[in-house]
């Protein structure tokens, strides 16, 4: 186990209230509480993290968020908008972090048991530097966990140039698998085609249809989902057709524009 008893694995929880395509989702209710509620609860469900952070901006706007961290009894760190690699960089300093699991709070239906057999995996093969379930998506779109150690977070701060690099945290780790050691974990059947995420008015939609039915004030799985859509198929049709990654696809272009 990383050549001690016990590795600091914190949750690096990145919110802000400024979206280009959903303004303030981030606190958006969902059946009574903050759409960042619902994802704290969901990372606090989870066995393998020891400690939680929330990383905002220090944007006016964005004081709420580290009001609702404050009010869920976890730790907040306040950095640059633009650079979330190095607002990461710094929050996990500030941690001391060893392992950093990213989580993005637009992300509804985090599911702590896949969260916790990424890292499981991660902290059982010493020699990764990055795992995750996102470099060949086969988990529904909002399932995405990337585990990574802090020398390897310490190295993409240190050497990404680009500013979809800088703006989405991991692509520098996963892009480049001769310098780090990465794993991809599969699901056994593959579930990518579906949207579990949050970005437009229609997966809003989904979700509070979503949350009505399953949530009973804790917290519900991957597979209570996967039976619901079973029994009510036409849910799945509330959000269907939108590109996946949308946010990164966006940024790959303005890096175009940079060059």
């Amino acid at each position: 186990m990383r050549g001690q008893s016990k590795t600091h694995v914190v949750a690096i929880i990145q919110a802000r209230m400024g979206s280009t395509r959903l303004p303030g989702k981030t606190l958006v209710d969902i059946v009574g509480k903050p759409l960042l509620g619902h994802v704290i609860e969901r990372v606090q469900a989870c066995q393998t993290i020891e400690d939680i952070v929330v990383a905002t901006t220090t944007a006016v706007e964005d004081q709420p968020i580290l009001d609702l961290a404050g009010q869920y009894g976890v730790m907040h760190y306040t950095g640059s908008e633009e650079d979330v690699l190095d607002r990461f960089y710094q929050a996990a300093i500030n941690t001391s972090a060893e392992v950093i699991v990213r989580i993005t709070a637009d992300d509804p239906f985090k599911d702590p048991q896949v969260i916790d057999h990424i890292v499981s995996y991660f902290l059982h093969h010493p020699e990764l530097d990055y795992a995750s379930n996102t470099v060949e998506p086969t988990y529904p779109e909002g399932l995405d966990v990337e585990v990574f150690s802090f020398k390897a977070l310490e190295t993409a701060w240190q050497e990404a140039q680009r500013l979809s690099d800088r703006e989405h945290v991991t692509p520098y780790i996963w892009r480049n698998p001769q310098t780090f050691c990465i794993a991809n974990i599969k699901h056994h059947t593959d579930l990518s085609h579906l949207r579990w995420t949050l970005d437009y008015e229609e997966d809003l939609h989904f979700t509070r249809a979503v949350y009505e039915h399953l949530y009973g004030g804790k917290v519900f799985l991957m597979e209570d989902i996967l039976i619901l859509l079973q029994k009510e198929p036409q849910l799945a049709g509330i959000n269907k057709g939108i590109e996946r990654n949308i946010g990164y696809q966006k940024s790959l272009v303005e890096d175009e524009h940079h060059h």
